[in-house]
């Protein structure tokens, strides 16, 4: 088949991370050209595995076309000019969604009418039909203008690539499952070492440790919309979440630590963590942070506390940050890991972060602050 290209979207900040898992799943010709997306190529296996498998991305992207138009004709006849039917059925359900920055073309509905009746009449002329019913698989394009650059891609995940399909019951204001995952990316968790999370809530981040120790495949058990498009699209997920079975391993069984001052919350993350067949690996307490289980030395400590709008005083989020910084003290050999929107907490910590990444929490601007404890001694030495 003739190479496809894609693009993942993310949230801003994660590009390096989805590079970086595109780079362990061996896909080609890999670039993030700027904020919000990576793009690669491949097959129709290739964007299989992508959708079952990439833990921080948001979609993946079909990117069928990009060009430059400075007219509403240019749009229109370049679009035309594209081999739809090689996609889309007859009877194919067409969204179109549109967006603009900085470009000529900035009327969003009049980029959607004109796209729209560019693939319409391509497709009414190759099929030889009058109008087309709409009645068959939805394909949702979007029309992407940047600079003038259009991009035209059709949507292969449906929803959102966060939906995991494991979080049923949730507590208030969770985090998002691609987020958590990219912080344990940026902590180099792997499955000898203990990890923690003192303020669990619904489970979101040891869930997705847990699934990454045992190389569980964060789609494995959930739909995407391209299944939708013909048996050919069916059979390459229906392979893609077998082999993802096969790579399960089995032989791992990770330690992790799971505590929240609310009882509802750990019930919650219980039931979660069982949805995602990982409740095995996880000990669950109801406690305090303060009172939280740090077990051995050279752990991991992730930690998601209250913080901006989900904490009324700021006091409170003083308070975290210190009794934070005192629990540090308290374990020199482990690692901290700390989301919060709080940009002075090092200060009330008590100590500089090693590193410390800019990153958003939905809409709200957070920072990642990175304690890097020793080295965990290789066995032996």
């Amino acid at each position: 088949m003739e190479k496809l290209n894609f693009i993942a979207t993310s949230t801003f900040g994660l590009e390096a991370i989805v590079k970086r898992e595109a780079e362990r799943l061996g896909f080609s010709d890999i670039s993030v050209p700027y904020d919000g997306r990576i793009n690669f190529s491949g097959n129709l296996e290739t964007m299989a595995k992508a959708n079952v498998w990439l833990r921080s991305a948001d979609r993946v992207l079909l990117n069928l076309k990009e060009f430059y138009a400075y007219t509403f004709d240019e749009l229109f006849d370049t679009t035309k000019s594209l081999p739809w039917e090689d996609l889309l059925p007859k009877d194919a359900n067409i969204i179109i969604t549109a967006k603009s920055v900085k470009s000529k073309l900035f009327s969003l509905s009049d980029c959607q009418s004109i796209v729209k009746k560019a693939i319409v009449e391509r497709l009414k002329a190759k099929y030889k039909i009058e109008w087309l019913p709409e009645t068959g698989a939805t394909y949702k394009i979007q029309v992407g203008i940047l600079k003038d650059l259009v991009t035209l891609t059709v949507d292969t995940s449906g929803t959102g690539l966060h939906k995991r399909g494991y979080r049923q019951a949730s507590v208030k204001a969770p985090i998002k499952e691609t987020l958590a995952a990219a912080l344990i990316d940026l902590s180099f968790y792997r499955h000898d070492r203990v990890l923690l999370d003192p303020f669990c809530g619904s489970a979101t981040i040891p869930i997705e440790a847990a699934m990454m120790a045992k190389n569980i495949a964060p789609g494995m058990n959930r739909d995407f919309v391209a299944e939708t498009w013909g048996n050919s699209f069916k059979k390459v997920f229906d392979d893609a979440r077998e082999e993802a079975k096969s790579l399960i391993k089995h032989d791992i069984s990770p330690e992790i630590y799971a505590s929240d001052l609310d009882p509802i919350a750990i019930n919650t993350a219980k039931y979660n963590s069982k949805l995602a067949n990982v409740a095995d690996y996880i000990k669950f307490n109801a406690r305090s942070y303060e009172d939280a289980h740090f077990s051995g030395d050279y752990g991991i400590m992730i930690a998601n506390p209250p913080y901006g709008e989900r904490v009324g005083e700021s006091e409170d989020v003083l308070n975290l940050a210190k009794g934070l910084g005192e629990l540090y003290k308290k374990n020199p050999t482990w690692s901290f890991y700390v989301i919060t929107s709080d940009a002075g907490f090092e200060k009330q910590f008590g100590k500089k972060s090693d590193k410390n990444r800019k990153l958003f929490n939905g809409m709200l601007q957070t920072y990642y602050y990175q304690y890097l404890g020793p080295k965990k001694p290789r066995e032996g030495k």
